[in-house]
């Protein structure tokens, strides 16, 4: 019961007092530019969506008090705002222009009176009287670093329009890990010199830092100068990007990024606009279209009447406080309770609230007490901190797309930092889809076999003109894809090249720079200088540096080439093995007892014994065993046979050796080549060598530390003529013609194409490096990972090494030399007569020889028999030369010699011995 008649006595007390604390009507003042009719249209309708909650100041009505004054009229400004204070407003509202706001905040301070805005305003220290709804700019700055960082721009340009954007970016321009180019735009409205020479200039990433009445025109111009396209990059900073109408960007593929803090699809926006438009018809007027978009501002203002009236009304529930009637400038007097008012307003940076969503309608959370609740409005929490900023915001990250127009893809906060809501599948898949249907245009270079010109060009147009490696590798990837292509012939066959002294790129490189192409291909290495200027997808091909040379020259076969399976040390050692046994075998014989035997077997007792074992019949021996053909006589000692044991033995491996090495010696063809590796190239100057100018290869050597190729290096530089020559093609053409005086080095795999058609030249040694060809895009391109994942996909399909089989193989050519190659092993399976003329010189030279002998001892044996007989020696050679050519006898009388008292007769013949005395 005293619970109860307690609890009735502190209601009443609180009714009574409350009535008694705040007046029925609440005057609050906005000044707004003549021609700001969206922060009016807000400001209105604000104060009457208050009215009508009545959970809000439920005893008190706000009534507008709207001044409307030029821009940037500081004077009349200062006059309505005292004729505002003289009126009894509790808080004023504006202006957005700089110089009026200031003066209007002067006076707010002065007088104590709450001065709400809703304004950009770069101030380091905040107002006492004073709290802006508006983000602060080094919040808003930390945001754009943040999505910068995650859109990974390095290089960018910023184009502003006053220097009020240099401000509001300050913190931008003091990040070290930007490279940045601040260009202003022009005041004239034609701002396609300064787009020009951006594009000129080739920087892709533009921040846009512009009034809001200006975008479209920028991004217009920029569209008609060719800087809309897949490799740009646009960074807006607005707040009200969303109502830009962006038909005309939508389907360039033009990378746009924006900030929203509003989004006018959000059905609380477009709640808020309903009612809008309900409230102009009840007062008899229609609501123009372009004000049915709320921008930034407006949904500010709207917010900063709620937080306005919300803390008078926690004010009023804690203390007793009344409102001025009125305020004269030229007075001292101030609003006693102004400073406790601003104060609760501030005071929405510490309160403690519970995380959770958005309500599903605007200050739904906004209770009776403060000290449980959080404030959110149109634009989101609405917190200050100590000064009276906003720092603590939630921002929508916005994409250009070419389905739904400008998507949400993520959010930023000042806790979070950027966290985007998009999959990385999503973001694939859009780049995919805008590759669809896209027609690409493809830069190439004439090399064999990545492209070349069909026959009879002249009869075809476009890409039936070309064929090869790379040909084949594009229609590939486009049925893949899904997109066109034109190919294009760059003219100066230059892949790309950087000058030393200007810095500037030729050839393909600078055709994807100025985006003249959207792909290059060709025998395009992948190296660092390349890659820091363009793009590269994955690699295609991996490959080195080599050497291409003529071929070595069969060397002719060596007319003692039985003698190689065994070098002349070992032929030398056989020598004196031979000599040695026979030596050994001749003493042992001499030796042993066993090996003296009976010349006359007939007599039993016989007074001489006879050896066998001469030492010509030693050597005769061992060189008729050691040939495999026996002998008259054989050993009878233990000690004899050991000895012919041991070197039939020795015999036996000697000759097995010899024989498995001859076939091999006789059949193989030796090649006689000077150079086997690059360290032979560098260690001799005979031989000249070179690589294509301005290449990849010209590159390595040029920038290696390797000794060895340092020494190449400078040979090459300082060889005159100039070694090095335009084209890879030009290169192979002077090895074949330079008869072993020149050798080219460039990439295995153009080395592999041109010794499969070419069989005068080979590959010599290894590879010198490991490098890779890839497909050249745009530096920043959409496409690298589309392209990249393409190639990957052939790659495991074994596409491409069909492709390489084909283009290196079989067409054009291919296969010509292992072809003939082929011919070359067969035939060198037979001997010729260069294989084993030796033998045969052998042969001859034996006979030759053994014909010398026989006629020498002939001769000697005649003038012997002439000497003996007293005859001439021309008379008994032609004797007995005729007894030789008489080929019918097979047997010889015997010659004997003459008595003293035989005189008269010449020689005597006994018919009946078979020996010649």
């Amino acid at each position: 019961m005293r619970l109860a008649i307690f609890n009735a006595i502190f209601i009443f007390s609180y009714c009574t007092w409350r009535v008694l604390a705040l007046p029925d009507s609440i005057n609050i003042g906005g000044i707004f530019d003549a021609n700001d009719e969206r922060q009016e249209l807000a400001f209105r309708y604000a104060v009457e969506k208050i009215n009508a909650d009545r959970k809000i100041l439920p005893r008190s009505t706000l009534r507008a008090q709207i001044e409307k004054l030029p821009a940037d009229d500081s004077f009349h400004a200062s006059k309505r705002v005292c004729k505002l204070l003289r009126n009894g407003v509790a808080g004023i509202f504006g202006p957005q222009s700089e110089n009026t706001a200031n003066h209007v905040q002067s006076i707010c301070d002065a007088k104590e009176v709450p001065h709400i805005e809703t304004r950009w305003d770069y101030k380091v220290t905040g107002d006492v009287y004073s709290v802006n709804l508006y983000p602060h700019p080094p919040a808003l700055s930390q945001a754009y670093r943040d999505i910068l960082m995650q859109l990974q721009w390095k290089n960018f340009v910023i184009l502003y329009d006053s220097n009020e954007g240099l401000v509001r970016l300050q913190s931008l321009l003091q990040e070290k890990a930007f490279s940045i180019t601040i260009r202003q735009l022009t005041s004239d409205g034609d701002y396609r010199p300064l787009l020009k020479s951006i594009k000129r200039s080739g920087e892709t990433c533009i921040l846009l830092d512009v009034a809001q009445e200006t975008i479209y025109t920028v991004l217009k111009q920029a569209a008609q100068i060719g800087l809309m396209t897949d490799y740009y990059n646009y960074f807006i900073t607005s707040l009200d990007f969303n109502l830009i109408d962006i038909e005309d960007f939508r389907y360039s593929n033009t990378n746009i990024t924006s900030i929203q803090l509003i989004s006018p699809k959000d059905p609380q926006v477009q709640q808020i606009v309903d009612s809008w438009v309900q409230g102009e018809l009840r007062y008899g007027r229609s609501l123009p279209m372009h004000l049915r978009h709320i921008t930034t501002e407006a949904a500010l203002m709207y917010d900063a009447v709620h937080v306005f009236a919300k803390a008078l009304d926690d004010l009023d529930s804690s203390s007793e406080i009344g409102i001025h009637s009125e305020l004269f400038c030229e007075s001292d007097q101030t609003w006693k309770h102004g400073n406790s008012l601003i104060n609760f307003m501030k005071w929405y940076s510490s309160r403690p609230y519970g995380a959770g969503s958005r309500p599903s309608s605007p200050y739904s959370n906004m209770s009776r007490y403060p000290y449980y609740d959080r404030l959110d409005g149109l634009t989101g929490l609405i917190k200050f901190n100590t000064e009276g900023f906003r720092s603590d915001f939630q921002l929508d990250i916005l994409e250009v797309d070419v389905k739904e127009g400008l998507k949400k893809v993520g959010t930023w906060t000042q806790a979070g930092g950027v966290n985007y809501t998009r999959s990385w599948a999503e973001a694939v898949e859009t780049v995919e889809t805008n590759l669809l249907n896209k027609t690409l245009r493809v830069s190439i270079a004439l090399t064999s076999p990545y492209a070349m010109l069909k026959e009879n060009p002249e009869r075809l147009k476009g890409n039936d003109r070309y064929e090869g490696f790379c040909i084949d590798l594009i229609d590939e990837i486009a049925k893949i894809r899904g997109f066109n292509y034109t190919f294009h012939e760059v003219g100066d066959k230059n892949y790309g090249s950087k000058d030393r002294t200007t810095g500037e790129w030729n050839g393909i490189i600078r055709e994807l720079l100025d985006h003249k192409a959207d792909l290059g291909i060709v025998d395009f290495t992948i190296t660092y200088e390349r890659e820091e200027a363009v793009d590269f997808s994955m690699p295609f091909m991996n490959l080195g540096i080599s050497i291409i040379y003529k071929k070595a020259q069969k060397k002719p076969p060596n007319l003692f080439s039985f003698t190689s399976p065994f070098s002349g040390d070992v032929w030398i050692y056989m020598a004196t093995a031979y000599l040695g046994v026979s030596v050994l075998l001749f003493i042992l014989a001499r030796m042993v007892p066993e090996e003296w035997d009976n010349p006359y077997p007939c007599i039993e007792e016989p007074e001489e014994l006879e050896n066998s074992f001469t030492l010509l019949n030693c050597l005769w021996f061992i060189i008729g065993t050691f040939l495999c053909q026996g002998g008259d006589i054989a050993p009878k000692a233990v000690s004899t046979r050991i000895v012919a044991g041991i070197w039939w033995f020795f015999t036996l491996i000697m000759i097995s050796s010899y024989t498995a090495n001859l076939a091999a010696f006789l059949t193989v063809e030796r090649m006689d080549s000077p150079i086997e590796s690059a360290e032979d190239l560098a260690k001799q100057t005979k031989i000249k060598y070179g690589c294509k100018k301005d290449g990849s290869t010209y590159s390595f050597f040029r920038d290696s530390n390797i000794p060895t190729y340092q020494r190449m290096w400078a040979a090459m530089s300082n060889a005159r003529p100039s070694v090095f020559t335009e084209s890879n093609e030009a290169g192979v053409e002077r090895v074949s013609k330079s008869n072993g005086m020149y050798a080219f080095l460039m990439e295995s795999s153009t080395i592999e194409y041109v010794v499969e058609r070419k069989c005068d030249l080979t590959q010599i040694g290894g590879l010198l490096d490991s490098k890779s060809y890839g497909i050249a895009l745009p530096p920043g391109s959409p496409y690298t990972g589309p392209i990249s994942s393409a190639i990957l996909k052939l790659k495991e399909d074994g596409e491409l090494h069909i492709l390489k089989t084909r283009w290196w193989k079989e067409r054009k050519g291919g296969g010509r030399c292992v072809t003939e190659e082929s011919k070359d092993a067969a035939n060198s399976a037979e001997l010729g007569i260069q294989n084993v003329g030796g033998v045969f010189v052998v042969m001859v030279a034996g006979s030759v020889a053994a014909i010398f002998l026989a006629c020498c001892e002939f001769m000697w044996k005649a003038r012997k028999l002439a000497t003996e007989e007293g005859a001439s020696f021309g008379e008994e050679l032609r004797k007995e030369l005729l007894f030789i050519v008489n080929c019918s006898e097979s047997s010889k009388p015997v010659r004997k010699k003459s008595s003293p008292a035989e005189t008269d007769s010449s020689s005597i013949y006994d018919e009946s011995s078979s020996t010649y005395g």
